[in-house]
């Protein structure tokens, strides 16, 4: 393979996620730099290889088969501070402890990422949220490289953001770098803590899951509709709901993709069943065989 880059085959994709679920990849590598993402979609175009983006893996669930393609695991992590207030971070940069960090030194406007197990990169595809934050409220620009391209930069205002969505889910490329403008707040710490301290209390934070299952529906919270429809801790072999929090499904035990694609349609017909609502899952499956390419979404 003519990559500069040092290639794996069959890296086992259940050890690179936190559900813990997935086979092997075609192939794997793993890159620091703008440079290095640069040559690897390059050669993915070139070779017409299906590849998938990988931060953290706290919001995918692979396939029991693995994936057929490149699965790039993204470390670029610098973090800058071009002026008070104004984070310049990379996509491969741990969400949460820029949340932590952050906050610690007095600027607001992140607090709620603390604990939230994914990148940088990921929290800006998903625009990730909790406890009444988002992403992109601070967010100020976004570096991206597309497949074919050169980076570049882009303002916030061209992207799209709406609840859990971006224009980069639908832009093939890679997410590089994002910048972020917060304000001064003396108790910025104070409610990082407070945050962080309730994700602890009233979810499954150790447990191997992919975070919440499903998006809130307008005016509900899926957590409690599935607790209405008497689905916690309900079983398909391995896979789980979980008795902490209903809209987390866990690996209890040893579970494959397939059980928890199980439970989630179960959890999506019981509760269109008894409460007249749709949920939409939020986790996103990664097929064996990959139709477009994918960045991780957190």
């Amino acid at each position: 393979m003519n990559v500069s880059l040092m290639v794996e085959q069959d890296k086992l994709l259940k050890d690179l996620c936190t559900f813990g679920i997935g086979g092997p990849a075609r192939y794997f590598v793993e890159v620091k730099t703008v440079a290095q993402m640069q040559e690897v979609l390059h050669y993915c175009q070139l070779q017409k290889l299906p590849y998938f983006i990988l931060g953290k893996g706290s919001n995918c669930l692979f396939d029991d088969r693995g994936f057929n393609g490149m699965v790039i695991l993204n470390k670029i992590d610098f973090f800058h501070t071009p002026q008070p207030g104004v984070f310049h971070v990379g996509s491969g940069y741990s969400f949460s402890l820029l949340g932590t960090q952050t906050a610690r030194q007095g600027w607001s406007g992140l607090e709620f990422a603390s604990g939230i197990p994914g990148s940088v990169g990921g929290a800006v595809f998903m625009n990730a949220g909790a406890q009444g934050g988002e992403t992109a409220t601070y967010l100020s620009s976004v570096d991206f490289i597309p497949e074919n391209g050169t980076p570049i930069t882009l303002k916030k205002d061209d992207l799209l953001f709406s609840y859990r969505t971006s224009l980069f889910q639908k832009q093939p490329g890679a997410i590089l770098g994002a910048t972020f403008s917060l304000l001064p707040s003396p108790e910025a710490r104070q409610k990082q803590i407070e945050l962080f301290s309730y994700r602890k209390e009233t979810q499954p934070y150790r447990a191997k899951s992919a975070g919440c299952i499903f998006r809130n529906p307008q005016g509900a919270a899926a957590g409690a509709l599935i607790e209405k429809c008497g689905l916690k801790g309900q079983f398909v072999e391995g896979a789980q709901v979980s008795e902490k929090h209903a809209n987390f499904i866990i690996n209890a035990n040893e579970s494959s993709a397939q059980n928890v694609l199980t439970l989630i349609a179960l959890i999506q017909e019981q509760v269109k069943k008894k409460m007249d609502v749709e949920l939409e899952s939020e986790v996103r499956y990664i097929p064996y065989e990959a139709i477009i390419n994918q960045q991780e979404d957190a």
